[in-house]
């Protein structure tokens, strides 16, 4: 399996399949060496986000319908227009490995017209790219390669400048960045994050040092909100939507994590037991059906689900199965008030870009909102700075929604 064969793979599944990339992925390269992964790695991951893009140059340059293609066919040209338009790939190389791809595909009926489509994508892409507008939202959704919906939400809710710096910054690789285990003792190497206390900035993230449970990979957005939950040894905390389980086990005291599904809540016990956390303690369970003797907690987090906007840079084939879920969100919160005790304290947090899902939804929960702007004004919410916002166009992480709540 050659890096472009493993990309290959994840692309063809992600929209062929409806599988997630990053798991695709992880079983299509497994063997390949750490150069080649992350060749991989890139080549899938811009793919799938540049789908939109990349299947308006196929048909305009191809001359026939993307969605007409041969599964195989449009995975491969998919993933060959986009090293054409987004990398530096030699287009000779790019040409020939999407030809050799679909040969490999047993349609050799359709290598005459791969080639010539390849042919016309490498002499004209480039133009055809760089001529797209983004004066407006559908320009800019078709430029940028997101829904219409996703664009539009922005537009309305940043203004265009601001709207395009998102697309824009959700179309880079996330900024790599872990947090260090103070449960275990070692020496990792990179950069000390200013704002956040483990947070810790790298070149690459350390194996060794995964496996060893002294590393957990969590952008700056994510780790803040187990910051702000603020939890103490002596106390109790409900941790609602726990896994994998990196704010899970950022938190001090005795804490209960709750997971719906059956194999995610066994990986968030082996990931406790990786880190040391023998504070935690894992309940699978529906949060919104809790047996009732789990109450009475000093603090809640609701790390809620949601439409995941903020962190489309790290997840490429979120965007395009994305969907906001405030009635879940509702629910969550009001079930998170009903078990803190009262004069506890509730941290709501999404990752994402919604007022929909992120502010309306505590201003509906009636619960009283803590001032957290003064507290960490370099993530004060724009609009309402009693919030909490990390936006990947300002911040360089993942775009997070915090707010902190009482009774």
């Amino acid at each position: 399996m050659t890096a472009r064969q493993a990309a290959y793979q994840v692309v063809l599944r992600v929209f062929e399949e409806d599988a997630y990339a990053d798991r695709v992925l992880r079983s299509a390269a497994k063997d390949l060496d750490g150069r080649d992964h992350a060749l991989a790695q890139r080549l899938a991951f811009g793919t799938v986000q540049r789908a939109r893009t990349l299947d308006h140059a196929i048909d305009k340059l191809g001359k026939r319908p993307v969605r007409k293609l041969d599964p195989p066919v449009r995975a491969a040209l998919r993933l060959g227009a986009y090293q054409l338009g987004y990398t530096d790939v030699p287009p000779h190389a790019a040409v020939n490995e999407t030809v050799e791809l679909v040969r490999s595909a047993r349609l050799e009926r359709a290598v005459p017209f791969t080639n010539a489509v390849m042919r016309r994508l490498s002499e004209g892409i480039a133009s055809l790219l760089a001529a797209l507008p983004e004066d407006n939202p559908h320009a800019a959704a078709l430029k940028h390669s997101y829904p219409d919906w996703v664009a539009e939400l922005w537009w309305e809710e940043l203004g265009p400048e601001e709207a395009l710096a998102l697309m824009r910054a959700q179309n880079e690789p996330p900024e790599r960045v872990v947090r260090l285990n103070r449960r275990k003792s070692g020496t990792v190497e990179g950069r000390p994050d200013l704002d956040l206390p483990d947070a810790l900035h790298v070149e690459r993230v350390d194996e060794e040092a995964l496996h060893a449970g002294l590393i957990w990979p969590q952008s700056r957005g994510s780790q803040l909100a187990g910051v702000v939950v603020g939890s103490r040894p002596g106390e109790r905390t409900l941790d609602l939507c726990a896994a994998p389980g990196g704010k899970a086990t950022q938190l001090e005291g005795d804490v209960v994590a709750v997971e719906l599904h059956a194999g995610r809540a066994r990986e968030l016990e082996e990931n406790c037991r990786l880190l040391g956390a023998d504070n935690v303690t894992v309940v699978n369970a529906d949060a919104t059906k809790l047996a009732p003797e789990l109450t009475g907690f000093d603090r809640v987090l609701v790390d809620a689900p949601c439409s995941g906007l903020g962190v489309l840079a790290g997840r490429p084939d979120l965007r395009w199965r994305s969907r906001p879920l405030p009635e879940l969100q509702a629910e969550l919160l009001r079930v998170a008030a009903e078990r803190v005790k009262p004069g506890g304290t509730i941290v709501y947090s999404v990752c994402t870009m919604n007022p929909e899902e992120n502010e309306a939804i505590v201003d509906a929960s009636g619960l009283h909102i803590e001032e957290l702007g003064e507290e960490w004004p370099q993530f004060r919410h724009p609009r309402r700075p009693e919030f909490l916002l990390t936006q990947p166009q300002v911040h360089g992480t993942a775009g997070f929604f915090i707010a902190r709540l009482r009774t």
